[in-house]
């Protein structure tokens, strides 16, 4: 459908120039020669959609995912990850243990209390040694056997995400500022014979603490999985190993007293972790579909858009385009119980830029990549003008249809405070989305409908 609008008047052109681009004039039209007033077209095109499966997604973090979920609709999902951990230069243990001896080792993970799924499910989290070297692929597709001795258990540890031997009271304390005071945890008890061989490395081997990379080779690393239980997935926020050891001080009166201390070794951003993401039971979600298409995260699926600019291009030819709204409308989520929440943000970028645009930190631009929000009140995520992408692409490629995916994203933000005070956001960072989510966006004609707003000269 194609609709003509001859602009008559100073208002009037005013008006509707205002929403196009930079590259158009206000001047009123009223006082232009007759054949040099601009003539503005809004013709309706339809894209297309459907749902792809994701092999993986880039995820250099620090974060992690640990545990089990099913969703009746979004299949099941599988978190783990294996890490290094960070060793000053040339590390030592502060103390001389007592006797030479190590006492004990624990391994400890921290998460934060936005798990997903049942908080009281018994789960299983188990340690096994990384006996090659982790390498700088943060791809969530590896496969942990690659890298991991699968028959040396380093220890493991039930848990539910509420901690029971936790009180109440502890668990809901709160500071001064209002914030919860504890941080959950998993405490796994690990051999003695490995902090045992760390100490005595520090005495027979020291050249393996020289630097990171010698340290890597000695201790490549662990492998956190989940060996039992579904209905939970934590959002991990840090672990660390801890070697715990007595050793001797000199009191006021001459005397030794025999006191504890311990050597920690923390996974940081310095170091590598890499975050693996199993989805399975989703094939129904691949399934030709006319009216649905799907967007699952982590490492799920998502949608892709084809706009038909090979269509577009011969009709706008000649003209400037100055607005190209793009929105898409999603279905009502589950009401079942822990039922995946609708990602807060997705992006859009063409599908070719996916890989390098999160290689390289980059954040939205408003030119070739956009970020929508989601508001729950209309089921909406709105992109605003994607007019730049459109016109760039068909500049191009005419021949060939714009084709962009739509991907769950997780977006950092800070702030800034005009003279006036006033704060507003800008976004820090846009990386893929690591939290269980879904959402069913609408693909009938009415939902694929897009109308391009152009304006010529003559």
């Amino acid at each position: 459908m194609k609709i003509k609008l001859f602009i008559l008047g100073l208002s009037l052109g005013i008006s509707i120039l205002s929403g196009c681009n930079d590259d158009l004039t206000q001047v009123g039209t009223g006082i232009q020669p007759e054949n040099d007033r601009p003539l503005v077209y809004a013709d309706t095109f339809y894209m297309k959609a459907k749902t792809l499966q994701t092999d993986s997604v880039y995820a250099r973090t620090i974060y992690g995912s640990l545990g089990e979920i099913y969703d009746p609709l979004y299949g099941n999902l599988k978190s783990d990850f294996m890490c290094q951990f960070y060793c000053p230069e040339n590390f030592r243990f502060r103390y001389t243990p007592y006797n030479g001896i190590i006492d004990s080792v624990e391994f400890k993970i921290y998460y934060s209390r936005s798990w997903t799924g049942d908080s009281l499910t018994p789960m299983r989290a188990q340690l096994y040694e990384v006996t090659t070297p982790l390498t700088r692929d943060f791809y969530t597709n590896i496969d942990p056997e690659q890298y991991c001795n699968m028959q040396k258990s380093l220890g493991m540890q039930t848990y539910t995400a509420r901690d029971l031997s936790v009180s109440d009271s502890l668990w809901n304390d709160k500071n001064s500022n209002n914030v919860l005071t504890y941080q959950p945890r998993i405490t796994i008890r690990m051999p003695q014979e490995v902090g045992q061989h760390f100490y005595d490395a520090t005495i027979k081997t020291p050249e393996v603490f020289n630097d990171q990379n010698t340290f890597n080779q000695f201790f490549p690393g662990i492998y956190v999985t989940n060996t039992y239980g579904t209905g939970n997935i934590l959002n991990i926020e840090s672990t660390q190993m801890n070697i715990y050891y007595k050793h001797t001080v000199k009191g006021s009166a001459d005397q030794d007293s025999i006191v504890q201390a311990w050597e920690t070794f923390s996974a940081t951003s310095e170091v590598i972790q890499l975050n693996r993401f199993k989805n399975t039971d989703i094939s129904h979600l691949l399934e030709p579909n006319d009216s649905i298409a799907y967007l699952k995260s982590p490492a799920g699926v998502y949608t892709q858009l084809t706009i038909p600019a090979q269509d577009i291009a011969p009709i706008i030819q000649g003209r400037i385009v100055s607005n190209v709204d793009l929105s898409l409308k999603a279905l009502p989520q589950e009401d079942w119980k822990f039922a995946f929440e609708a990602p807060a943000n997705v992006l859009i970028l063409p599908k070719d830029s996916m890989d390098t645009f999160f290689r390289n930190n980059n954040v939205e631009n408003n030119i070739t990549s956009f970020r929508g929000s989601y508001v729950a009140s209309t089921r909406t995520y709105s992109f605003g003008n994607i007019a730049k992408l459109l016109k760039t692409h068909i500049e191009n490629s005419p021949d060939e249809d714009l084709v962009i995916n739509v991907i769950p994203v997780q977006r950092r933000v800070g702030t800034t405070t005009n003279y006036y005070g006033q704060t507003s956001e800008y976004t820090v960072a846009i990386e893929n989305y690591l939290k269980p989510s879904g959402v069913k966006l609408r693909i009938d004609k009415d939902a694929m409908e897009m109308r391009i707003v152009t304006i010529e000269y003559r």
